[in-house]
């Protein structure tokens, strides 16, 4: 499996970080790849079902994802249910210490983190609809770097979004892939 994880610095309460988080519907205005998602089944709760629609160059795709383990206000645990491997968790936690570096008005700091696991190598090539002349493998090579990107990206437009303005958020990234 290869694995992409985000962490960083959030100023608010874990709950307002989760009710923000377990969301899913919220991404699309957090991704410029993602551009809907739907609620397929349930509440929100464990076993919801959501269609996650993507576009990217000449492809799109709709991946299939379903929560399954939260513990509010501390986690969120989701999977991929077809075309690939690929699994996700978010996890919060509350710091004893604001660190110093925090604006003057925040009495609490979290850190909030998003890993995302995934085998490039159980992508389904007919799930895709794809040009004359281009490969899976080539898709991958593009791709697998976005989803890098895509992370970060989701990650600092939800801390803005948690804590209602806009600031650099610093990242830590870990990344563990062979085409990164």
């Amino acid at each position: 499996m290869d694995t992409i994880v985000v962490s960083t610095v959030v100023y608010e309460e874990p709950t307002d970080i989760y009710e923000v988080l377990i969301d899913f519907p919220r991404y699309a205005r957090y991704s410029e790849y993602l551009t809907a998602v739907r609620r397929l089944r349930g509440d929100g709760s464990v076993g919801t079902q959501y269609g996650l629609d993507f576009a990217w160059w000449k492809l799109t795709y709709t991946a299939h994802s379903e929560v399954i383990d939260v513990d509010p206000p501390e986690q969120i645990d989701w999977r991929v249910i077809k075309d690939i491997s690929a699994n996700g968790h978010w996890e919060i936690e509350r710091r004893e210490t604001v660190p110093a570096d925090a604006p003057d008005d925040v009495t609490v700091a979290c850190d909030v983190s998003l890993r995302i696991d995934f085998d490039p190598n159980s992508a389904d090539s007919s799930a895709l609809n794809l040009p004359r002349l281009v490969s899976m493998g080539w898709v991958l090579k593009k791709v697998i770097p976005l989803i890098k990107n895509e992370a970060e990206r989701v990650v600092q437009r939800a801390v803005n979004d948690v804590e209602d303005r806009r600031r650099d958020v610093k990242f830590s990234v870990r990344v563990d892939s062979e085409y990164l």
